[in-house]
């Protein structure tokens, strides 16, 4: 049985018990509403519609069901979370249950006197993320003019308002070249931190694979820009620093094990054990407006699936290393083997693992194909892009 199914009954499980068992963080994802078209966004390629979303009322609900959980974050994401007039109501409800906020942005819809607001409200941190700091490469990127300019306007509010703020740079071939100004650019807002976000391929970044894949060269290129930076900047600028699968020697423990330290919330209410879980067959994504979330997180079918190590076939299944990486991303596993219990092909121990990798040295090097943009209904090139 998996690690789960030791659980006692709903009745018989004391609030510490819960608490030791409950995920740190919680990604709300508040809309799937954005301005931007970023062709790696890591929403659903089926984007849910403004009429599905969770009103003020459900999202309240659901931070304050999150602190009884004993989560201690909450990731306000999107789409772009900015979108929702109601950010402030929830921002509100989330600190007077005493979660710690952190709002993820693209910057471009906010105005000052709101970030102030939102702060005063009780929001904590400000995660912005950039496409590129070459404006117009960004306004390519992004299908979206202008963003470059608002988004350091963004940072230099969050550093007068005295809030600690994160870049997010996701990185890839288009922009990848960038990454020493985008480090400088990060020491020039004023962020704590900076995330050199490799692309992950799932969801709008699969369909984008071979537009975004930078050669092994280039990715190898960013290890030793980053490690220097880090010694440089020491006590300044703290990097997190996520590898590209297709080069890794191992994988990333999937959101640091499934259904053991995150879970997701859709626009609609839906709790994934990840963002991009909606992509496996077989699972059921219970609602919040049909259960509570503590039930949902120690007991539902999809976060029983694949937690603990017990549903692993081999190699994983006798691997010295199965609690440290538990497998990889299930998600990814399917998309590129069609078996989401498989070992994710970016572990080399998997029988697969050089068929992909030579899947990412031919469209590396391939010239790029044009973006398919995220957008609801038809996607695919953006007017005058």
């Amino acid at each position: 049985m998996t690690d789960s199914a030791t659980l006692p009954r709903e009745d018989e499980t004391s609030n510490s018990e819960t608490c030791a068992r409950a995920p740190v963080g919680l990604l709300a994802e508040l809309t799937h509403r954005c301005p931007l078209q970023c062709p790696y966004c890591s929403n659903p390629v089926d984007l849910e519609r403004a009429n599905t979303e969770l009103t003020t009322q459900e999202w309240q609900h659901v931070m304050r069901q999150a602190a009884e959980l004993g989560i201690l974050q909450i990731h306000l994401s999107g789409g772009e979370p900015t979108a929702r007039k109601d950010l402030e109501d929830i921002v509100k409800t989330a600190a007077e249950v005493g979660l710690y906020t952190n709002l993820i942005t693209a910057g471009v819809l906010l105005t000052k006197e709101r970030l102030a607001r939102l702060q005063e409200l009780g929001l904590d941190h400000v995660q912005l993320s950039i496409q590129d700091v070459d404006a117009a490469n960004a306004d390519r990127i992004a299908a979206y003019k202008g963003g470059s300019d608002k988004k350091r306007e963004v940072a230099k509010w969050v550093r007068e308002l005295d809030m600690p703020l994160t870049i997010n740079a996701p990185l890839h071939r288009q922009n990848i070249d960038n990454l020493p100004a985008i480090i400088d650019y990060s020491v020039e807002v004023g962020a704590g931190r900076l995330e050199v976000a490799h692309i992950q391929y799932y969801a709008w970044a699969l369909k984008n694979r071979a537009a975004l894949m930078p050669t092994r060269e280039a990715f190898m290129k960013t290890v030793e820009i980053v490690n220097e930076a880090k010694e440089r900047l020491k006590g300044i600028l703290v990097f997190d620093f996520v590898v590209p699968d297709y080069y890794a020697k191992y994988p990333k423990p999937c959101m640091g094990g499934w259904g053991r330290g995150i879970m997701n919330v859709t626009p609609s209410g839906r709790v994934l054990p990840c963002h991009a879980a909606e992509s496996l067959p077989g699972l059921e994504f219970e609602n919040v407006r049909d259960r509570p979330l503590a039930d949902i997180w120690l007991k539902g079918q999809a976060f029983e699936m694949f937690r603990g190590t017990e549903w692993m076939k081999e190699p994983c299944r006798s691997c010295s290393r199965k609690e440290i990486d538990f497998g990889g991303c299930r998600c990814q596993a399917y998309a590129l083997t069609g078996d989401a219990a498989n070992t994710d092909p970016a572990c080399s121990l998997s029988p697969l693992h050089q068929d992909w990798a030579q899947v990412a040295k031919e469209e590396s090097h391939k010239p790029s194909p044009e973006f398919v943009y995220r957008r609801m209904g038809k996607s695919g090139p953006a007017a005058g892009a």
